[in-house]
C-alpha cells in the first residue's frame, strides 16, 4: 500500500507548539508524554495525579468542541447534550467557543478548559501536551465510524486528478489537521512525489469549511478536506453538489476524540463518561446536527488503538509532540 510505504519513509516537516503553563517534572514513566504528566500504565495518556491536591473538581465546567466550523453553529447543537451534562455532574456546563486549534490545547494546558473534542490531527498533540483523556467519538447506530480526507476541485478548473494540481494551488487548513495538512502531505509525497513549494503552492484557510466554500466559490482551485464536514455543509444546503467535486479520497481515520482534562477526580471523569454514554441522541440538538454525517451514539475507544494510524502519519511528517 503507497499510503503505509511514505508513512514509514518519513517526511521533512515539523510542527512545535508553544504552550503556556509551568512544567512540573516527575520522575516516572511517560513515553512521548510532556514532562509534567506520567503514564505508569502505558495506555499513552497522562495519569490522573496521585496526590489529591493535583486533582480539580471545579463547580463549572467547560466544554469545547473542535473549531472545524462555524462555532455559534455549534455551540446550539451541544446545547441538550451539555444540559444533560449538567444533570448527570450537578455542575454548570459553559460552551467554550475556541477559534483554532491551538487555543483549544492551550485553554486545556492551562487548565482552563475540563471537557472537549479535539480533531483528529490535533489529539496526540492535545494528549501529549495537554494531558487530554481521550475515550469516545461519536459513531453511526450500527457502530460505523470515522471520515476520509478528500481533495475536492470545482467543476472547470482544469483539475481532473491529482497530479494536475502541479503547478496550481491547493488549500490546507491547518498544520494540525489531519485530513486538512498532516495526511494530505504524506500521501501527497509518498504516493505522488509531489512536495509543496516544489511541486504546489500551499495556502492555508484555517478551517475545513473555509476550504470548502473557498472551493466552491472559486477561491481555491483544490483542496484537502475532511468529507465529514462537506457532508454536513451540504446537509445545510451552505454548498450544493454541483459546485465541488473530489479528484482523491482516503482511507477512514477515526473523527474527533472527547475526553476529560487528566487532572479531574476520578469520580468526576466517572460521571462525565457516564454522560456521554448514557446520553439519549433521539429528538436533540445534537442528533439534528451530527446525523448530517450519519452519527447516533458514542462508542468508547482508547486512543493507544484508534489513533495508531495518525501517530504513524505524524512519524511520517516529521511532527514533533514537543509543547516547550
Amino acid at each position: 500500500m503507497k499510503l503505509m510505504n511514505s508513512l514509514l519513509s518519513g517526511a521533512a516537516l515539523a510542527f512545535t507548539m508553544t504552550l503556556a503553563g509551568p512544567a512540573a517534572a516527575q520522575e516516572c514513566e511517560r513515553g512521548d508524554l510532556d514532562k509534567r504528566y506520567c503514564d505508569v500504565n502505558g495506555d499513552l495518556i497522562a495519569d490522573t495525579p496521585t496526590d489529591v491536591a493535583d486533582q480539580v473538581d471545579p463547580d463549572t465546567l467547560v466544554f469545547a468542541y473542535t473549531p472545524v466550523e462555524d462555532p455559534a453553529v455549534y455551540k446550539a447543537a451541544w446545547s441538550d447534550f451539555l444540559t444533560h451534562l449538567e444533570k448527570e455532574t450537578g455542575k454548570s456546563v459553559v460552551f467554550f467557543p475556541v477559534q483554532n486549534n491551538a487555543a483549544q490545547i492551550e485553554a486545556m494546558r492551562s487548565g482552563r478548559l475540563h471537557i472537549a473534542g479535539f480533531n483528529t490531527g490535533s489529539n496526540p498533540l492535545a494528549v501529549n501536551c495537554a494531558g487530554f483523556n481521550p475515550f469516545t467519538i461519536m459513531a453511526s447506530k450500527d457502530g460505523n465510524f470515522g471520515y476520509e480526507m478528500e481533495i475536492i476541485t470545482y467543476p472547470g478548473s482544469g483539475i481532473e486528478k491529482v497530479e494536475d494540481i502541479k503547478g496550481k494551488q491547493l488549500a490546507f487548513t491547518s498544520p494540525t489537521s489531519n485530513s486538512g495538512f498532516k495526511a494530505p502531505s504524506a500521501i501527497l509525497k509518498g504516493d505522488f512525489d509531489m512536495l509543496p513549494e516544489r511541486d504546489f503552492e500551499p495556502v492555508y484557510s484555517g478551517k475545513h469549511d473555509n476550504s470548502i466554500l473557498g472551493v466552491a466559490n472559486k477561491d481555491y482551485m483544490a483542496a484537502s478536506i475532511a468529507n465529514s464536514v462537506k457532508a454536513r455543509m451540504l446537509s445545510r444546503d451552505v454548498i450544493t453538489e454541483d459546485q465541488v467535486k473530489t479528484i482523491y479520497k482516503s482511507q477512514t481515520f477515526p473523527t474527533t476524540g472527547f475526553g476529560t482534562a487528566h487532572n479531574l477526580t476520578t469520580e468526576l471523569k466517572d460521571k462525565i463518561k457516564n454522560a456521554f454514554f448514557n446520553f439519549e441522541w433521539e429528538g436533540t440538538s445534537l442528533q439534528a446536527e451530527f446525523e448530517k454525517s450519519n452519527e447516533g451514539q458514542f462508542l468508547p475507544m482508547t486512543y493507544k488503538e484508534f489513533w495508531e494510524v495518525i501517530r504513524k502519519i505524524d512519524t511520517a511528517n516529521g511532527v514533533s509532540y514537543s509543547c516547550e
